[in-house]
């Protein structure tokens, strides 16, 4: 049986509307990166996040970002390449610190936001990232990057376990690269389509990206967007998909 990850980006909340989503959404998937401090988060939301997440026996991660709370961690920033690794690496250890006291351990690093698309592209972002992991966390630390991005062959030349993303709450661009969020139509809200988008990516790899693109990815792990509008219905649906089409849903298994 194909088998698949099924992971969100949360810790992103700090009211109880918003935690109360986050909770509902760790109950629907087996991987979550947890925002640690960078765009959001602190240590009282960690520690809650991850202490669901325990509950639910799903697997942590970190969701570091370039330090900016005001933007959300969604814009560039410009930063000697010591600066960020050392911000990156503070983010990392504090949540791996909140992970000990609650008995569990980072098993996965996924860069936030701009961060994301800059360490795909495999240039200081990537290095800095890598450079933040290799300091604070164990061998088998996985990477989590864009499918297919260019980043994905550098982790693996230099020995670092990756998983390749695919998303189904978001468009893609014919370039394979995700639709920016001002773009209409960028952020699904529809269950169906996101369901529809999962499978194609977890059963073939293929999604339609804009102007009817068929773009082919090998996919390890599907995200969902702790704050997309309705991605606790979004999440079921695409349980509910994955389960129709014969596809398993599971953490990543550990290295030995």
């Amino acid at each position: 049986m194909r088998t698949v990850d099924l992971n969100a980006d949360v810790g992103e909340y700090s009211g109880t509307d918003g935690r109360a989503v986050e909770r509902a959404l760790l109950g629907l998937v087996t991987s979550a990166h947890v925002a640690c401090g960078g765009h959001a988060g602190d240590e009282t939301s960690m520690r809650a996040t991850v202490e669901v997440a325990v509950a639910q026996d799903v697997r942590v991660g970190a969701h570091p970002s370039y330090p900016d709370k005001a933007g959300f961690g969604r814009r560039v920033m410009a930063m000697p390449m010591d600066q960020l690794t050392g911000s990156l690496r503070e983010q990392i250890s504090a949540l791996a610190e909140v992970a000990a006291a609650c008995d569990t351990t980072v098993r996965s690093i996924k860069a936030h936001g701009a961060l994301y698309a800059e360490v795909a592209r495999g240039g200081d972002a990537y290095a800095a990232l890598l450079g933040a992991i290799r300091s604070c966390c164990g061998p088998d630390a996985v990477l989590v990057l864009p499918a297919g991005a260019p980043a994905v062959r550098l982790a693996w030349d230099a020995g670092v376990p990756v998983l390749e993303e695919g998303f189904c709450d978001r468009a893609y661009t014919a370039a394979g690269t995700l639709a920016a969020r001002d773009q209409p139509g960028a952020v699904y809200d529809d269950p169906v389509q996101a369901s529809a988008q999962a499978v194609g990516l977890a059963r073939d790899g293929t999604v339609t990206a804009a102007g009817g693109t068929i773009l082919r990815r090998h996919v390890d792990t599907l995200c969902l967007h702790g704050d997309t509008p309705g991605v606790v219905a979004l999440a079921a649906a695409v349980r509910d998909g994955l389960e129709r089409a014969g596809i398993g849903i599971a953490a990543p298994p550990l290295r030995a």
